[in-house]
């Protein structure tokens, strides 16, 4: 048997296998299981267990930010640049989204 725990997380965690790669994203924030006003701005934390990855990488996602009404300049959304295989996942969940990676480097 299942415990509930299990079944209905008290915290968003997601189990991810990007290229090469296996971690977990996960959010400290719990409205975001339940309340689709908090997918606004939010924070979710990345963790691989690399060896080169020395702390958790702390994500900020906007949802409703409006990336391509800013000036044009050389960004992820470039057709010359590569998007990171961790960011196209977030994106499943939140079409659209920009992700801020706070001074980590991805």
């Amino acid at each position: 048997q299942v415990s509930p725990g299990l079944r209905t997380p008290r915290l968003p965690v997601w189990l991810c296998g990007v290229p090469g790669r296996h971690g977990v994203l996960f959010g400290t924030d719990r409205r975001l299981l339940s309340h689709w006003r908090a997918e606004r701005v939010f924070h979710l934390y990345f963790y691989s267990g690399q060896p080169e990855q020395t702390r958790t990488a702390h994500l900020t996602i906007d949802t409703h930010s409006r990336h391509w009404e800013e000036a044009p300049s050389e960004d992820a959304y470039s057709p010359g640049k590569r998007c990171l295989a961790l960011e196209m996942a977030i994106r499943t969940k939140w079409a659209g989204a920009t992700v801020s990676w706070n001074g980590t480097d991805p």
